[in-house]
């Protein structure tokens, strides 16, 4: 391992998955957890895999079809979102543009939604992972610019404005 090159982002999806307790349920783009500390994890992709054998390789999207081979259920995507909302699946992992002080994630445009500067693929189910999923873990390069006060626009909800807004 001394020899083998790694990124920043390879290391932030290291730490992050360090958090994540064996025997529990997540939501996420990868293993990596279940490959070195939590043998027991159950892996639960957006499109609705749930425990394949194995991950030979990174995604392309939340729905190929390595999420689900040899997987304990090929689910569907409401399937995943109400195992979250029942408390089952209460880890998940998320990206994005943005992000501000109270944990309110951007992965939908950058400046005005009807005239964007640049436009993302949006929120898929990363609402849903936010507010449903009890523990969120965010991967989100370290840049000054994705790190704001006010983001441009909300794809999933942290503290909103702080306090107890998001009740």
């Amino acid at each position: 391992m001394a020899n083998e090159k790694y990124t920043l982002t390879d290391l932030m999806i290291i730490a992050a998955a360090k958090e994540l307790p064996d025997g529990e349920a997540v939501l996420v783009g990868t293993g990596f957890a279940q490959k070195t500390h939590a043998p027991r994890l159950l892996l639960c992709f957006e499109a609705g895999g749930i425990g394949p054998e194995k991950v030979p390789r990174l995604p392309l999207t939340v729905g190929e079809g390595i999420t689900a081979e040899r997987a304990v259920e090929a689910a569907s995507m409401i399937g995943i979102m109400s195992m979250a909302a029942r408390g089952v699946v209460k880890y998940g992992f998320l990206g994005g543009a943005q992000i501000d002080m109270y944990g309110n994630l951007n992965r939908t445009v950058i400046g005005l939604y009807a005239n964007p500067k640049m436009r993302f693929p949006g929120s898929g189910g990363a609402n849903d992972i936010g507010s449903l999923c009890t523990h969120t873990l965010i991967i989100i390069k370290h840049e000054k610019r994705r790190f704001i006060p006010k983001i441009d626009f909300v794809t999933t909800p942290g503290y909103l404005s702080g306090g107890n807004a998001r009740e």
